[in-house]
């Protein structure tokens, strides 16, 4: 899928979602999260990371989670509870891409197929705003969190995230 067309997705999203939101422009170079907020003067307490698990036996179990940069998934308790198996993993690029449509980068929580499960830290909806991945390497989307209330198939999860450590 194009750039231009996954954008498109995820702006229509957006809209029947009744989101209030900004795409932002980014340089692809600097779209993972440390370097987009370094470029950008984004505070890492207002960026969310957008990340895809799966399980590591068949039938495949995944899943894409919301949590903020300055915190890391509980992969292997919540979420691995939540899909009711006993590990997962990160997706691979690959794996990433076919699922969604999306590079890493990009991934977004919104324009998912069908049928994802979408699971975001509740610490997310304590921010005034969030950036989150618009679809590809060169936006972002900057949104009002109060959408993933009413966004259909997402779940808030108290703990579904834990705070970094100093050295991770």
């Amino acid at each position: 899928m194009t750039d231009a067309r996954i954008e498109a997705k995820v702006r229509a999203a957006l809209d029947a979602a009744g989101a209030r939101y900004e795409v932002m422009a980014c340089d692809p170079a600097f779209a993972d999260t440390a370097e987009f907020c370094a470029r950008y003067g984004i505070d890492p307490q207002d960026s969310a990371n957008a990340i895809v698990v799966a399980s590591r036996r068949e039938p495949k179990v995944q899943a894409l989670c919301l949590v903020l940069a300055t915190t890391r998934l509980d992969v292997n308790h919540t979420v691995a509870d939540l899909l009711g198996v006993r590990k997962l993993s990160f997706a691979s690029a690959e794996e990433t891409a076919r699922l969604t449509g999306m590079v890493l980068g990009g991934v977004t929580p919104f324009a998912l197929p069908e049928g994802l499960p979408l699971y975001v830290d509740a610490r997310v909806l304590g921010r005034p705003s969030v950036i989150v991945g618009g679809g590809s390497r060169s936006t972002k989307v900057r949104v009002d969190p109060e959408v993933f209330r009413r966004l259909s198939g997402c779940r808030v999860v108290e703990g579904l995230a834990m705070e970094r450590s100093a050295a991770s």
